[in-house]
């Protein structure tokens, strides 16, 4: 049945209050994955000696817009629809295919990641997320559909767009005020082209010179310097109704392996990550972070058996419990090599719920975000997974998507001189002697 989003908000008046504030390896009843309990220890703050006060985060207000929703009941979803929305999931081709077809319209993904294979110029963008959103008309949430536009190397935008500089020129260039503008220019370019999330920015400290992933990802190679720019950044995102998703907690800066290709073993114990690593994501959540992609590395010192997207004691225990995280959790991509050589895909998933992610990325290969969903789907109804479980990640999504108004509204064809010339304005101040 088709959904109108005036329609599920009057909906939502009538079923749950509505209340506007101001402002992403058994056994029945199977235990929750869970390493090394962490010790007792106060939340973590930013000490003076980790964040000198010369280089405070800049005063930018909590975001009022898009304005959070209290908690609703989300729309009556089977549960093929329920887990569908636990899923962002990577498509081919450059048009609608039949394989995308069906992630939509028959699995109910709840949203879509696009890559530069998927992106050949700004009218095949376009005509792509039109086709994507009409073929999500028939579900009842809207469609997440998001890219890693972060600056630099790591662009997903048409090449007829002037890219952004990366996050460590934008950190060198001691302005915070640039990379908010930056944050607020990526949301409207974005929003150009219809899409509506936004994997960045990077909050990873750039702590070790041989890390092969990360490099100039990052603002920099101190706490306070990422805080600093990277906040900004996530806001100015925000502000043009685009979901900022900030990673990669617990921090990916101190790795010497890829992630893309290998599990990264990081010997850094909690009170390393309190005083250096955690500095940023805490951070971000006391400035209103929507969601917070978790990193497929191994902290044996923290948890022995699991790497961060499956760990218990990293994604409830440390972020929800310590650092008070409410928002979204969402795993980085699980066909990644850290994932896809040392687990089988459908059962990583299980074991990433169990412990704590609300939606799960699947990033290349539609047929492996089919094998996740029905993995899942086996796991609830073997009673591995509460169905609780289930409506606690859905309502965490329903939330977010009401928060910033979603819709699958077809958009215009944008014109790339426009951008571009908004790009020319936002950077004038890198050239400025």
């Amino acid at each position: 049945m088709k959904r109108n989003y005036s329609q599920i908000m009057r909906r939502i008046g009538t079923v749950g209050g509505l209340m506007l504030l101001i402002t992403g390896c058994a056994t029945r009843h199977e235990a929750q994955p869970s390493g090394t309990p962490i010790p007792s220890s106060p939340s973590v703050t930013v000490s003076p000696t980790v964040v000198p006060t010369s280089t405070p985060i800049p005063s930018v207000a909590p975001t009022p817009s898009p304005t959070p929703v209290a908690s609703v009941n989300f729309p009556k979803m089977t549960l093929d629809e329920k887990l569908g929305q636990m899923i962002i999931a990577g498509i081919d081709d450059y048009s609608m295919n039949e394989e995308a077809r069906k992630l939509i319209a028959t699995y109910h993904v709840g949203g879509i990641i696009l890559y530069k294979p998927n992106v050949k110029d700004t009218n095949q963008l376009v005509s792509l997320v039109n086709d994507l959103k009409k073929t999500n008309t028939v579900n009842k949430l809207p469609l997440w559909l998001g890219v890693d536009e972060e600056g630099g190397r790591v662009t997903r935008l048409p090449d007829e767009i002037s890219k952004t500089p990366t996050s460590q020129t934008i950190g060198k260039s001691g302005k915070t005020e640039l990379a908010h503008s930056i944050g607020q220019l990526l949301g409207k370019e974005l929003n150009a082209y219809g899409l509506n999330m936004d994997f960045a920015p990077d909050l990873d400290i750039n702590s070790n010179p041989k890390n092969p992933v990360i490099g100039d990802r990052s603002f920099g190679a101190n706490a306070a310097l990422v805080s600093s720019f990277g906040i900004p950044m996530m806001n100015g995102i925000q502000e043009m109704k685009v979901v900022p998703v900030v990673k990669h907690f617990p921090g990916h800066g101190d790795t010497a392996v890829d992630s893309h290709i290998g599990l990264p073993v990081v010997q850094n114990d909690l009170a390393r990550l309190r005083k250096l690593e955690l500095i940023p994501f805490a951070d971000a959540i006391k400035h209103q972070a929507d969601a917070i992609m978790v990193a497929h590395i191994l902290l044996p010192k923290i948890d022995t058996k699991y790497p961060a997207s499956m760990s218990k004691t990293i994604m409830t225990d440390l972020l929800r419990k310590e650092l008070g995280f409410k928002g979204l959790i969402m795993t980085d991509d699980m066909t990644m090599g850290a994932i896809a050589e040392n687990y089988e895909m459908g059962e990583a998933a299980v074991k990433s719920v169990l412990a704590g992610s609300n939606v799960v990325m699947v990033g290349h290969d539609p047929q492996k975000a089919i094998t996740v969903i029905n993995s899942l789907r086996t796991a609830v109804q073997a009673g591995r997974i509460p169905l609780d479980t289930i409506d606690q990640s859905v309502q965490q999504v329903y939330k977010l998507k009401m928060k910033y108004k979603l819709q699958d509204q077809p958009v215009t064809v944008p014109d790339p001189k426009l951008l571009n010339a908004e790009v020319q304005r936002v950077l004038a101040p890198l050239s400025a002697k």
